[in-house]
C-alpha cells in the first residue's frame, strides 16, 4: 500500500510542563504545521504557535487530519510516553496508511521514579486510568508498585481497597501535578490515605514491606476461612486446578464454589484471572467473602445463585470448573458451552449420581471423550504412640475441552 503524503509524529509530551519535553520533541513540534490533541495535551503547547485542533478519539484525530491536507507533518501530543498505557496503538491501526512516528517521552512513573531516587525496572506497572486492571493483585505480591492514578472516584477506590485487603502498612507515595510548578509528592501509609490525597491524574508509588511470594499458588486446607459449607480438598484441588491449565486472561466458573478454594486458588495464579464464584448457599456466599477478603483476590466476584440461571448474564468463560451442581450438571454444561464451545471443563464428582449424569452427558454428546482420572488420597492421624492412614473421599475428577 502506498504511503500517504502526510506525516503523524505521535510524541509522548512528558507530564504536561513544558521543561519536561525532550529536545527532539520540541525540534518536531516546532516542524509540524499543526497540533492535535486532547486539550489538557494542547494547553501545555499553547506557546508553540501553532495551530492546534482538540480531538483525542483515534477517528476523530483522523478526522482533522484528513481534512487539513495542507499540513504534511502534523504533530499528535500524547501524555507522558506513547508507549506506556497511552493511546497510540489504537490510534496507529486507526492511520493506517500515513506514515506514523513515534517520539518517546518521560513518563509519569519514570519522573517520579527520579525523585523519589528508586528504580522502576524491579517493580510492577498498573494503570487504573480509564481501565480496570487488578492492581491489588500487583500490590499484594510485588514489594514495589506504580500505579496510574484516574481521578476522585479512583483515588476513593484504591483506599478503599487497600483497607478492605488489610494493606494497611504499604507506604504510599502520590506524585501531583508532577513537573509543573505546584508539584506535590505526598507520603502516606495506606492506613490513612485519603481520596483527596489523589483525586487527580496522579501517580503512585506503593512499597510492601511483606508481598506474598509464592511461585505456585496452591493454599492448604487449614489457610481457609471454614465453617459447615463443603471444601474442595487440598490433594483433589492440586491436581483439579493443574487439569484447568489456566492462562493469562483467563475467565473462570467455579461452580458449586462452596468455601471458595477453587476460586480463591485461580485468581492467585495471575493478576489477569478473573474469576465468578457461583453459589447457592449464603453461608458459602459470606465465607467466599471472607477467604476473598483474607487471600486479597480482588478478582473474584460473588455471584449468589443456582447454575445454570446464575451463570445467564455472565461473560462467557474459558475454563469451568464444576464442584456441586445440584443436579443440573448436563443442564449446566450445555449452558457454558453455548457460551464457549471450546470451554475448557474440569469436573469433581464424588457421589456415584453425579458419575451417573457425567456418563450420561458423554452418551448424550454434550461431552465428547472427556479424560477420567480417580484420585483416592489418605492423610496420617496419629492413634496413640501410632500413625494411621485416614482415607478421604475418591474423587473422579473429568476433563473435557482444549487447554
Amino acid at each position: 500500500m502506498c504511503k500517504k503524503d502526510q506525516t503523524i509524529y505521535l510524541i509522548g509530551i512528558g507530564m504536561g510542563a513544558q521543561d519536561s519535553l525532550t529536545g527532539e520533541a520540541l525540534r518536531l513540534l516546532g516542524d509540524c504545521g499543526c497540533v492535535i490533541g486532547a486539550r489538557r495535551m494542547t494547553e501545555a503547547l499553547k506557546g508553540l504557535g501553532k495551530p492546534v485542533f482538540h480531538a483525542y478519539l483515534p477517528d476523530e484525530i483522523r478526522g482533522y487530519i484528513e481534512a487539513h491536507r495542507k499540513y504534511k507533518k502534523i504533530a499528535v501530543a500524547l501524555s507522558g510516553d506513547p508507549g506506556f498505557y497511552s493511546g497510540a496503538k489504537k490510534l496507529e491501526a486507526e492511520l493506517e496508511g500515513y506514515e506514523v512516528i513515534r517520539v518517546p517521552g518521560i513518563s509519569s512513573v519514570v519522573y517520579l521514579a527520579s525523585r523519589l531516587h528508586t528504580s522502576w525496572e524491579d517493580a510492577a506497572l498498573v494503570s487504573a486510568h480509564g481501565r480496570i486492571q487488578n492492581y491489588i493483585h500487583a500490590v499484594a505480591h510485588n514489594e514495589k508498585t506504580f500505579l496510574l492514578l484516574g481521578g476522585e472516584t479512583c483515588g476513593a477506590a484504591l483506599c478503599e481497597k487497600l483497607r478492605y485487603y488489610g494493606l494497611e502498612d504499604v507506604d504510599c507515595w502520590i506524585g501531583r501535578r508532577l513537573s509543573y510548578e505546584d508539584e506535590c509528592i505526598i507520603h502516606k501509609k495506606g492506613s490513612s490515605l485519603s481520596p483527596e490525597d489523589c483525586s487527580g491524574l496522579d501517580v503512585a508509588l506503593i512499597l510492601n514491606a511483606h508481598p506474598c511470594r509464592r511461585t505456585f499458588c496452591h493454599v492448604e486446607d487449614e489457610e481457609f476461612i471454614r465453617g459447615k459449607v463443603p471444601m474442595t480438598k487440598s490433594e483433589v484441588r492440586a491436581v483439579s486446578m493443574a487439569k484447568l491449565q489456566l492462562h493469562e486472561d483467563a475467565v473462570v466458573y467455579d461452580i458449586g464454589a462452596g468455601t471458595g478454594s477453587v476460586a480463591v486458588e485461580a485468581a492467585m495464579q495471575s493478576g489477569t484471572v478473573r474469576v465468578y464464584a457461583i453459589e447457592k448457599n449464603p453461608e458459602g456466599a459470606l465465607l467466599i467473602e471472607e477467604n476473598k477478603k483474607k487471600f486479597r483476590t480482588d478478582w473474584v466476584t460473588v455471584v449468589e445463585g443456582t447454575a445454570p440461571e446464575a451463570l445467564l448474564n455472565l461473560e462467557a468463560p474459558t475454563h469451568v470448573f464444576i464442584g456441586g451442581s445440584s443436579g443440573n450438571l448436563k443442564d449446566i454444561l450445555k449452558t457454558v458451552k453455548r457460551k464457549n464451545p471450546e470451554v475448557r471443563i474440569v469436573l469433581n464428582a464424588i457421589s456415584l449420581e453425579t458419575v451417573k449424569e457425567a456418563i450420561e452427558a458423554v452418551e448424550e454428546g454434550i461431552l465428547k471423550e472427556p479424560e477420567i482420572v480417580q484420585i483416592a488420597a489418605s492423610r496420617s492421624r496419629k492413634l496413640g504412640a501410632y500413625h494411621m492412614m485416614t482415607g478421604l473421599n475418591p474423587v473422579y475428577i473429568i476433563t473435557e475441552g482444549k487447554a
